[in-house]
């Protein structure tokens, strides 16, 4: 079922950015999350701050095992923020500094959030984190920061945000080019499906029909985490063959 809010976007002639995980392809490898610290310019913190579950990342990925010994199955799983249509965290925040932006992603105001974490306790996946520091890059950490992403201060939530600082660069690319984002330049838009070594995920638009993240969602393969709670995912993994 279409949800309003993807129905207002097809509408208004927006894209309405979605991803596809392959999770038949995935190795477990955790270059998308290393990948998405380094473009984001999340901080990195110790095991003090591990212990007390105060760790910012944007992408995990989750393992576990299934099935008795000697018959065991590893499965892994990758969980981006899904970008929910019916994003729990954008009804509760209190002061609307997480909403969804012109093309369905959503992201976060962060001179607007007040650090109260409804947005962190709502969302049923876990996919954001809370900045209870402020950040430090030491040298020569620093020179590594991405100047187009903020780093954020203190006392704000963060979370993946579908790179759209790397969407909307192509987008004006291709605009004064006068031409369409190909499928293939768009899969490999995010900086996690950039470094996928088994190109197990993939990224685009799916007000297109014709897309590849249109085409595999519609997979009998597909399934969205926790797809009963109505939040209308816009992630979809592809189950194992």
């Amino acid at each position: 079922m279409i949800s309003s809010s993807a129905e207002q976007g097809e509408e208004n002639g927006r894209h309405r950015w979605g991803m596809v995980i392959d999770l038949d392809k995935c190795t477990g490898c955790q270059a998308c999350t290393l990948a998405c610290q380094m473009e984001n310019n999340v901080p990195i913190t110790g095991p003090e701050e591990f212990e007390q579950g105060r760790t910012i990342f944007f992408t995990e990925v989750f393992t576990d095992l299934e099935g008795e010994f000697p018959y065991v199955e590893g499965v892994v799983v990758p969980r981006p923020c899904l970008h929910c249509d019916n994003a729990p965290c954008v009804r509760v925040c209190p002061v609307g500094a997480t909403f969804h932006n012109e093309h369905g992603a959503v992201v976060i105001d962060y001179d607007a959030c007040i650090g109260c974490r409804f947005c962190t306790v709502a969302c049923p996946y876990t996919a954001r984190s809370f900045n209870y520091y402020t950040p430090e890059f030491p040298s020569p950490l620093d020179r590594a920061l991405n100047p187009d992403v903020p780093v954020r201060p203190a006392g704000v939530a963060e979370k993946c945000t579908f790179c759209f600082h790397r969407v909307d660069k192509a987008l004006a690319r291709a605009a004064e080019e006068g031409r369409e984002l190909t499928n293939s330049e768009l899969t490999l838009l995010p900086a996690c499906n950039q470094v996928c070594p088994a190109s197990a995920r993939y990224f685009g638009d799916l007000n297109d029909p014709n897309s590849t993240v249109s085409h595999l969602q519609r997979s009998p393969r597909a399934f969205y985490l926790l797809e009963d709670l109505g939040t209308e995912s816009k992630v979809a993994f592809l189950r194992s063959e």
